[in-house]
């Protein structure tokens, strides 16, 4: 391995100090902060990043779009828990890259975006790619800032690193100066954060008061539940989450990154049940997720339950509707803490609980029975209903679930269950089409381990989908499926409602691609699918293929998911 700095001799003969450029400085830090990859597409601002990157053996994955790269980084920081980064170049680089950004700011996960820049020297001269990052930044990050000399490289990207994590996870932007990047410094000079010693523990459990209050409240509800946002998968609270629930008898909803949280089957594990039990529930318990649209803003809440949310952002807190206890603090932490105040109880009220878990069970058994014939249907085209059954049917306790899309994805979120936790990722409350092919690269490099299953809508593969290249081109396989409708369905429905039949098609209706098509010419594995019951079939191969791959099923178009018909996204 090359060394990552370098003796020069001086005007004397005699050897100057060690030096060290500003982009080897920065791979130090991305190593101290656990960065074992970046994804990034190349400019000439940006290459001695490249440089140190080799020499502290970090990968560097390169992708054919910059908003690829962003979201990759994001996908990653999930998968991981560690910060993903992505790396950029200026001007166009960095401004094809903020939709990556805002939706991990949205999504709460912590990334770090480093842009590069013209140099200082050229400072308002017009030089290539200059454009004002980090004002266009700073509202979407929870830190911007420009590095101003080499000497505080390393020193910039801990300060990002450490605001990435300060309350609620997010994302951080570094623009560097190409003459900062690239000069370089005595070593002495310059500061090194060293791992560990420049990040505080986050895992606060709450106000203890508070905690003995929210135990008080279960410990009395007859009919309580809880709801497991992002945040319990974000702190990795998995484990007192099921402790929780288990220990309590308390039936739980999962959403986003929570998912996964209770597997299928679990006795306490709810999906289809929730609005009622929203509208019957005595006390509501809310962890890691915000009263914003999915929650019909606080609105689908019975008024007369109790209701407290958990979050790590006390902005969060009570913000669209009251609460009766908000507690800020991380999610396993709290959950933890409220499991071990309860404990000492003469009675902790699981038994009481029984009957409303079976009266929760019973409807939930009867919207699954309600929804059963469309889920076996071998009407053609193809009901969605059909193809989210045979992927949720295709999975293992090893498959991590991607969903990239509007309405096919908006049907999978009824009937995918994953495995095991951490193994759903969507794009999250930014709704941003795109992320599906990303997210499949970040999480096969980081879980090669895994199986990694994506679901896409035809809209939403089109956006990134060239990178399918990269896949193949990292070895880095999955198993893909397109529900095909060559439409914007999502969109297309509220156009009818709003607009008519006969206008119902303006701006919406994509070509009949054959995406299995594109699949092979890039060299992955491709099939396409117009019949339901070979969906099964081509899952299988696709799987044995160890390729790269998409399975191109065509489903009908006239067929809309309840949300969408309910168009909640807007309400």
């Amino acid at each position: 391995m090359a060394s990552t700095v370098r003796e020069t001799p001086g005007s004397d003969g005699q050897e100057n100090p060690e030096t060290i450029s500003g982009g080897h400085l920065v791979a130090k830090a991305l190593k101290a902060e656990g960065v074992d990859v970046i994804f990034t597409l190349c400019g000439g601002h940006i290459i001695d990043i490249y440089d140190g990157c080799v020499d502290e053996g970090i990968d560097v994955i390169d992708v054919r779009h910059e908003q690829v790269a962003a979201h990759a980084a994001d996908g990653y920081a999930r998968i991981t828990g560690k910060p993903g980064c992505a790396v950029v170049t200026a001007g166009p680089g960095t401004t094809d890259a903020v939709t990556g950004v805002a939706n991990a700011l949205r999504a709460e996960s912590p990334m770090l975006l480093i842009g590069g820049q013209g140099a200082l020297s050229q400072h308002k001269m017009g030089s290539l790619q200059d454009l004002p990052h980090v004002d266009m930044m700073t509202p979407i990050t929870k830190f911007a800032a420009t590095v101003p000399s080499t000497e505080r490289a390393a020193d910039l990207v801990s300060m990002a690193f450490r605001e990435c994590f300060h309350g609620a996870p997010g994302p951080s932007f570094l623009e560097i100066p190409r003459d900062v990047l690239d000069a370089s410094v005595p070593l002495a000079k310059a500061r090194i954060p060293k791992a560990g010693g420049y990040r505080a523990s986050t895992k606060t459990s709450g106000d203890p008061a508070a905690v003995e209050r929210l135990a008080d409240l279960v410990v009395s509800a007859e009919k309580p539940c809880v709801l497991l946002g992002s945040q319990v998968w974000t702190t990795r609270g998995t484990d007192a989450a099921i402790e929780f629930v288990r220990a309590l008898n308390v039936p739980a909803f999962m959403n986003g990154s929570g998912r996964g949280t209770l597997p299928p089957g679990d006795p306490h594990h709810l999906q289809l049940a929730r609005r009622y039990a929203f509208q019957n529930a005595d006390l509501i318990i809310i962890v890691g997720t915000p009263f914003d649209f999915r929650m019909g803003y606080g609105k689908r809440l019975s008024q007369q339950a109790t209701v407290v949310q958990i979050d790590l952002d006390y902005r969060t807190v009570g913000k669209n509707r009251d609460v009766d206890l908000g507690i800020v603090g991380d999610a396993g932490a709290v959950l933890a803490a409220v499991t071990q105040a309860a404990s000492g109880r003469v009675d902790n009220g699981a038994v009481g609980r029984k009957a409303w878990l079976e009266e929760l069970r019973a409807v939930e058994t009867q919207a699954y029975e309600k929804r059963l014939p469309r889920q076996l249907s071998d009407s053609t085209p193809i009901d969605p209903y059909r193809l989210v059954h045979e992927i949720n049917e295709f999975l293992t306790e090893d498959s991590i679930y991607i969903g990239d899309g509007g309405d096919i994805v908006t049907f999978s979120g009824q009937v995918v269950q994953p495995k095991s936790p951490g193994h759903w990722m969507d794009p999250g409350p930014l709704g941003t089409l795109g992320v599906g092919v990303p997210f499949v690269m970040a999480a096969k490099y980081a879980r090669p381990d895994k199986e990694v299953v994506a679901l896409f809508g035809d809209g939403a593969f089109s956006l990134t989908g060239f990178d399918f290249e990269t896949l193949v081109r990292f070895n880095l396989p999955f198993v893909g499926i397109v529900g095909n409708n060559s439409s914007m369905n999502q969109i297309r429905y509220g156009q009818i409602q709003k607009y008519g039949a006969d206008r119902g098609r303006v701006g919406n209706t994509l070509g009949d691609v054959r995406y299995d098509e594109f699949a092979r010419m890039l060299g992955g594995y491709g099939e396409e699918v117009r019949d339901p019951k070979d969906i099964r079939p081509a899952l299988e191969r696709a799987r044995e293929s160890g390729l790269p791959s998409l399975i191109n099923v065509w489903v009908d178009p006239e067929v809309y998911a309840p949300g969408t018909m309910n168009q909640t996204m807007y309400k």
